[in-house]
């Protein structure tokens, strides 16, 4: 089981996506931001730190959304969703295909990893 965290991250009424690039599991499919959790990492710790690393961004954390267990055919992943807002820094695409912003609306439209599925229905309800 692969322990991994995700950034929901709103800015201006829409949110932040990423497109996994070709060289990655599950290439080209569309995630919430974020990495594998590190030993005697907390969740917290480790969403800071990737959103860093990937985005060039500071975050602060606002809550927790539902985690998600999802079996791929060849890994297991459990998924920590925070909902999250940027203190500071320059969005940059340093590990993704793509980055973009879009409004809640348009998020259905996007080819998903799959556990990021129960993510963007459970933000539909909110």
């Amino acid at each position: 089981m692969v322990h991994v965290t995700c950034a929901i991250i709103k800015h201006d009424n829409q949110f932040l996506i990423c497109q996994r690039s070709e060289s990655m599991t599950l290439p080209l499919k569309w995630e919430f931001p974020g990495g594998k959790i590190e030993k005697g990492e907390s969740k917290q710790d480790c969403l800071k730190r990737e959103i860093k690393e990937e985005l060039g961004l500071h975050i602060e954390i606002q809550k927790p959304l539902t985690s998600v267990e999802h079996h791929y055919p060849t890994f297991q992943i459990t998924l920590y969703p925070y909902l999250c807002t940027i203190t500071s820094g320059k969005l940059k695409t340093l590990e993704h295909a793509q980055v973009r912003w879009e409004p809640l609306e348009a998020l259905v439209s996007y080819d998903w990893a799959e556990a990021d599925l129960p993510i963007v229905q459970e933000l539909i309800t909110l």
